[in-house]
């Protein structure tokens, strides 16, 4: 991207994307952002401070066209570009994200995962294959993978993220419960699934 955007509005692109495709898909050829508003439930006046960071993108009487918009994106988040990630720890969670692989962003694709249990190394799973632990740094650098997602147990997480951060990789996905150190420059996603749905539930019963 040309210029730094907020973290809220980053998090929003891939929503919007998925929601122009949507529209194209029922040949909607352009949409407002009032529409837009009702639809993903993000209010207009954010659409529009959002949209208005990647300059003029719409005009006033006649909203947005949806194909160049989609096309805008489809730049914005590399979508004409394969990015290939690393898995690493292949238990139940790992073998769950291994069989989705991503299936509805066509431009992300799990490439290699890595365990320690040896009836998993050397195996395919969901036509992925799972390499040792010694092998990540050798693997990583020879496949350019720069994210990487840990489903490992919390006791372990730090250990491998330092073995990541020394391997190269910019981005980390973490499953674990534990909140990891990382040097700057590495980004570290936390996706506490536990916390997310504590979250939910307390919305539904006091929203």
């Amino acid at each position: 991207m040309a210029k730094k955007i907020p973290e809220a509005t980053a998090k929003r692109l891939p929503l919007y994307y998925r929601y122009l495709n949507n529209l194209l898909y029922a040949n909607k050829l352009r949409v407002s952002s009032a529409e837009l508003a009702e639809s993903i439930q993000v209010d207009a006046a954010t659409i529009r401070r959002d949209f208005s960071y990647f300059g003029p993108l719409g005009r006033r009487g006649y909203g947005y066209d949806v194909q160049k918009l989609i096309s805008f994106f489809e730049k914005i988040l590399d979508q004409d570009t394969l990015t290939s990630v690393a898995l690493v720890g292949v238990g139940n969670l790992g073998h769950a994200l291994l069989n989705f692989n991503f299936h509805k962003n066509s431009n992300v694709r799990i490439s290699a995962a890595f365990d320690i249990d040896p009836e998993l190394i050397g195996s395919i799973q969901s036509n992925v294959p799972v390499y040792a632990m010694k092998q990540l740094r050798e693997q990583l650098q020879d496949q350019r993978i720069e994210i990487a997602i840990i489903t490992v147990p919390a006791t372990i997480a730090q250990q491998v993220t330092d073995k990541l951060v020394q391997a190269g990789i910019k981005g980390i996905m973490n499953f674990t419960t534990v909140r990891l150190t990382a040097p700057e420059g590495v980004r570290v996603q936390n996706i506490d699934l536990t916390n997310e749905l504590q979250t939910l539930i307390y919305t539904v019963k006091h929203g």
